[in-house]
């Protein structure tokens, strides 16, 4: 079985590609992909594709702090009412600090209903380790999920190995991190329980992503953690 942590819906005219439930769905089965983590802007696209397609799309709420009140009210009916499995952010996109006393609240709900927060990490100035360290520090009982595990910089992939290893906490996810070598590294330097396979869908293939997780040097043991088991138990499935 492979799980997938993380994957997106709709239109992306900046990046000229764009997916929906049904092209998501197909894709799945090509590369005998399982379940998907989706997550989506507006939220109502993921609702309607999890509706549609309840065994294969599991959601996750994509939240913007400077919305205060209404974000956390968006939590507790996606988690309670919805059934979402987590929190994504986007630091990048929204344009705020991991660490800004703004994102406190999101993840006050996030330990409240114990769910994981898939955070996009890599890019300057918004969304690079270090500031992911500090917010790890400051809620050492909810799981971050640094997504990319710092994206295409060596440096940043460096930084984001480096805090996952002084942060148990800290989950590393593999989607658009080029060097399959640092998968290995980072199960075997960080723990095996704590790096999960992605694709970033529409961004990213599954056809690509899972084979470079398949060509990173892992065990059969690791292979199954990496890409089904650890999604399994963070997100409680």
């Amino acid at each position: 079985m492979i799980i997938d942590s993380h994957t997106h819906l709709g239109d992306f005219p900046l990046f000229n590609v764009s997916l929906n439930s049904d092209e998501m769905i197909h894709i799945m089965k090509e590369c005998e992909v399982n379940k998907c983590l989706v997550s989506s802007l507006p939220n109502s696209l993921t609702l309607e594709a999890v509706k549609k397609y309840p065994r294969e799309l599991l959601g996750m709420i994509w939240i913007n702090p400077h919305e205060g009140e209404r974000a956390t009210a968006q939590i507790d009916e996606a988690i309670i009412q919805w059934g979402f499995k987590g929190i994504k952010m986007h630091p990048l996109i929204d344009a705020y600090l991991p660490d800004q006393d703004i994102v406190y609240p999101i993840m006050d709900q996030a330990r409240k209903h114990e769910v994981p927060v898939l955070f996009h990490c890599g890019h300057p100035p918004w969304s690079l380790p270090w500031h992911f360290a500090n917010l790890a520090d400051v809620y050492p009982d909810v799981t971050i999920i640094l997504g990319h595990m710092g994206h295409g910089h060596i440096v940043y992939i460096n930084a984001a190995i480096e805090i996952a290893k002084k942060h148990e906490n800290v989950i590393l996810e593999t989607s658009a991190m080029p060097m399959h070598s640092k998968i290995k590294e980072a199960v075997v330097e960080v723990d095996e329980e704590r790096v999960i396979y992605g694709s970033d869908m529409p961004f990213g293939h599954p056809a690509f992503e899972i084979r470079k997780v398949q060509v990173a040097g892992l065990t059969r043991e690791q292979l199954r953690l990496v890409l089904e088991q650890n999604t399994s138990r963070i997100f409680r499935l």
